[in-house]
């Protein structure tokens, strides 16, 4: 029980913790080395230049290999390609200030480097007296958080010495280890880290100045993932807050106008950037909701220890003291009971910060860091409500950081079993099975979303495992406790989906879906398909909800049922329908979404009933372009591509403020291994969306997904379903019938006359040359999907910027969004869901056939 002594030691003798380190002379240069790197060093995707580190060797043998095998994630080679082995204990000796503070990251890719697999991989390492690993296994770690490759960041205390040694110890616990490290990053930093109030210890506080630090989360809360280069000058990755909010009561966020500048005055820029303090979540505009929840945010962490979380706080829109007052609780324990933003920072668009240290104890759910935000009623503000810009918390420790290696889940060691087996089956070399993959921007390659298979079920362990992490990237998922069925899961043959899907996504009750539905009325129905009805619902005091009840008949429906939970929970993106949960009580089966408010894109585009329901060229481009974001998300963020197969109008659907958000995986398919390309599967999609190269040859690949969005987009253009078996024959087809056309030169006879001379013609010249390339009969005469999209913002550059457009830069604006997902942030997911296969049902409104939506997760105006 270190740690609680530690804690004891830190709160009886503050005095010890005043010290002041002794100076030292020591360097002061910024280290970014890739190990194993040779000659000049090499560049990361972000521009930033990795040098070789074999000079900074200072005793113990090593040697040096490339990485058998590139996981598609790491879209960089730098540093993550090469590795630096050791087999014996070795150090690097850096020189340093003794009086500075330090960011120490290490960078880890579990591979096999040679004839040495990084399965065997156990190692410890040490910072001169400082413990940060301990029997470390990245391929254990990385195996069990789902991603690719892992990142340790820590800020050193300043060592009181000239010299940092970094030492890497392979394991005496395991035969035949060895330790590796693939880069290293060691950069000074101006001293961020002061005295904060201890929580749950009444006018106790600690100072932080002469610990040691490790990230375990950094978060841009309501803001968007913030690379390496965009921070303010410390090179750190924020990411997106939206996978750690507990249930579906996000609240909402907010950003700053260009006009209202960020004031930093006294607080030093490097404490956080511009863009963490120009975006917020708050609880909402309206008071009864607002005092009948919390807006809640949940961390995994390691027990028995201490943990600094330190929250960011910038009021861009009220001006006043008193007008927004909000209690802040840590571990349901009250750390603020009046934070007043305003009254904080002296005035509007001022950044804040508030750090508090809270001790993990090692108890049952001690291995979560619960953080909350409420208003507080008996200050009696203007508004109720409550807001929060960035958040980061970390572990501290004077001599040992080190945590124990996560343990896999059961339902990914049951996942792993199976694609065992299928390799077996099939022959194929062992690969790393990994669900979805963590990743980091691109200085690190790290990826953008993360997504990670989380127990949250409180359960015994033995000792010595645990089953969280220390890792400080972020665990995409949802955090909601799942409760176990109390029905007989009779529905689901010989698996019990409840025990499965522990952990992955929001459990709900059959009473309360019910209570959502008003007893599953007829009036909220919204859609109907294989799996059952679709309903709209509201939970937790207001939020909308749609709701897929199962049809008790349908086998089809048990399986996307399963497949959907274990699969699509893991999703989040802003381009994707998100899953918040499901029910499974008797025979009764539900999955709940979000609600999207305006439907489809198909019934805005030929079947609004008012001329309002027209979209304009501009909103046209845009939902192509956020489509088109989150198929690009889900090509090129995962360790194996997800392919969608039943890309079409319909399955586009569009929220509130106009965003478009892909829905409906059931079709989808996670491959291929990229050595062949492919994946040989049975055609399956859409008619008048379908791939000619698929379907002759049936292998399944992502430009099958380009092609069906070529139609996508010549519907956009045109007004006009995919097949209209009414019309003339050449014309049934509408890519084919835009392909004549646009060859003829006569594509402006079938344009939308509804944008006729309301556009831009260079805009729509432009989006039709994408289309025509999307639909080339050959998949590799096809763009990718990051192609599609740079074309895409082009066209929309030239309808908002008809003069003065230039072509975007391939990193510009929502590119970087699109780039996160892919070598950013991101996450490999892997993802099924509901649809139908290939029904085609008669449109009563046009007379055309059409195929048939079966989950339309959105507002029935216009049906």
């Amino acid at each position: 029980m270190h740690s609680r002594a530690c804690l004891l030691l830190l709160i009886c003798f503050p005095v010890l913790l005043n010290a002041a380190p002794s100076s030292a002379n020591g360097g002061n240069e910024s280290l970014i080395l890739g190990c194993g790197l040779g000659g000049g060093g090499g560049k990361d995707t972000d521009g930033r230049k990795w040098s070789p580190d074999d000079k900074y060797l200072s005793r113990g043998n090593s040697v040096t290999f490339k990485a058998s095998f590139q996981d598609p994630s790491l879209l960089s080679e730098v540093p993550y390609m090469t590795a630096r082995i050791f087999t014996s204990e070795a150090a690097y000796k850096f020189a340093i200030q003794g009086d500075k503070r330090y960011w120490l990251r290490l960078h880890f890719y579990p591979s096999v480097y040679d004839n040495l697999d990084s399965v065997n991989s156990y190692f410890s390492v040490k910072a001169n007296g400082l413990t940060l690993l301990s029997n470390f296994s990245a391929f254990v770690t990385c195996q069990a958080l789902s991603q690719a490759y892992v990142d340790r960041e820590y800020s050193l205390a300043p060592l009181d010495s000239d010299v940092l040694n970094v030492t890497f110890t392979p394991s005496g616990k395991h035969n035949e280890t060895f330790a590796f490290v693939n880069g290293i990053e060691l950069i000074q930093m101006p001293e961020l880290f002061d005295e904060a109030p201890l929580v749950g210890y009444d006018g106790q506080t600690m100072d932080t100045k002469s610990l040691h630090l490790q990230t375990m989360f950094r978060l841009n809360v309501g803001g968007q993932y913030i690379s390496p280069n965009e921070d303010s000058g410390l090179t750190r990755m924020w990411y997106d807050d939206r996978p750690y909010i507990y249930g579906s009561a996000t609240g909402v966020t907010n950003q700053a106008t260009k006009d209202e500048k960020i004031d930093y005055q006294s607080l030093p820029e490097s404490i956080a950037p511009p863009s963490v303090y120009s975006t917020s979540r708050s609880m909402g505009g309206d008071k009864n909701v607002n005092l009948g929840y919390n807006l809640t945010w949940i961390f995994q962490v390691d027990p028995d220890s201490i943990y600094l979380t330190r929250l960011h706080f910038c009021e861009y829109h009220y001006s006043k003291v008193n007008q927004i007052v909000f209690k802040v609780y840590i571990n349901n324990q009250t750390a603020e009971t009046a934070a007043d933003v305003i009254g904080w920072s002296g005035g509007k668009g001022i950044p804040t910060y508030k750090d508090y240290v809270m001790y993990a104890r090692d108890q049952p759910g001690d291995d979560k860091l619960w953080l909350a935000l409420h208003p507080a009623p008996e200050t009696k503000p203007e508004f109720y409500d409550a807001l929060l810009n960035g958040v980061e918390v970390f572990k501290l420790n004077d001599t040992d950081l080190s945590g124990p290696n996560p343990q896999p889940s059961d339902m990914l060691v049951k996942y792993e079993q199976k694609e065992k087996t299928f390799q077996t089956k099939n022959q194929t070399s062992r690969t790393f099975v990994i669900g979805s993959a963590a990743g980091g921007a691109a200085g690190f390659a790290l990826v953008a979303a993360i997504i990670v298979v989380v127990h949250h079920k409180k359960r015994k362990r033995a000792p010595g495992s645990y089953t969280t992490s220390s890792n400080w990237l972020p665990l995409y998922g949802s955090h909601t406790v799942g409760t176990k069925s109390t029905g007989s899961g009779k529905s689901m043959g010989s698996v019990n989906l409840s025990a499965m899907a522990q952990g992955l996504c929001r459990y709900f009750s059959l009473q309360e879906m019910k209570q959502a539905t008003k007893n599953f009325d007829e009036s909220n129905v919204i859609g109907v398909g294989g799996f059952g009805k679709v309903y709209k619902g509201v939970i937790d005091n207001g939020f909308k909800v749609a709701i897929k009840r199962s049809n008790p008949q349908s086998e089809q429906g048990v399986n996307e049922f399963q497949t959907e939970i274990e699969m699509l929970s893991k999703l989040r993106h802003k381009h994707l329908v998100s899953l918040i949960g499901f029910c499974e009580e008797g025979d009764e089966m539900c999955l709940v979404y979000d609600y999207m408010a305006r439907g489809t894109m198909r019934e805005h585009l030929y079947k609004g009933n008012k001329p309002l329901d027209m979209l304009t060229w501009k909103q046209r481009l845009e939902i192509c372009i956020g489509a088109a974001r989150g198929l690009h998300y889900l090509h090129t963020g995962a360790k194996y591509t997800i392919i969608h197969r039943d890309v079409k109008t319909t399955n586009i659907l569009l929220d509130e403020n106009w965003v478009a958000k892909v829905s409906d995986f059931g079709l989808s398919k996670t491959g291929p291994d990229m050595n062949k390309g492919h994946v040989s599967t049975v055609v399956k999609g859409s008619f008048g969306y379908l791939d000619p190269e698929y379907f002759r040859r049936q292998q399944l690949t992502e430009k099958s997904d380009v092609y069906s969005f070529g139609v996508v987009l010549f519907e956009a253009l045109c007004a006009r379903p995919a097949l209209n078996p009414s019309l003339p024959k050449e014309q049934v087809s509408l890519a084919e019938w835009a392909l004549y056309n646009k060859r003829r030169g006569t594509l402006e006879d079938i344009i939308d006359p509804n944008i006729k001379g309301k556009s831009n013609p260079e805009s729509l010249i432009k989006f039709a040359d994408a289309a025509e390339k999307c639909v080339s009969d050959l998949g590799f005469e096809r763009p990718s999907m990051n192609d599609l999209l740079w074309n895409l913002e082009f066209a929309l550059n030239l309808e908002q910027n008809p003069k003065g457009s230039t072509a975007p830069r391939e990193d510009e604006g929502e590119f970087s969004e699109v780039s996160l997902t892919n070598n950013d942030v991101a996450a490999h997911y892997k993802n099924l869901s509901l649809g139908s296969e290939l029904e085609v049902v008669q449109d009563s409104t046009n007379g055309s056939s059409s195929p048939v939506i079966f989950s339309q997760i959105g507002n029935p105006t216009g049906r």
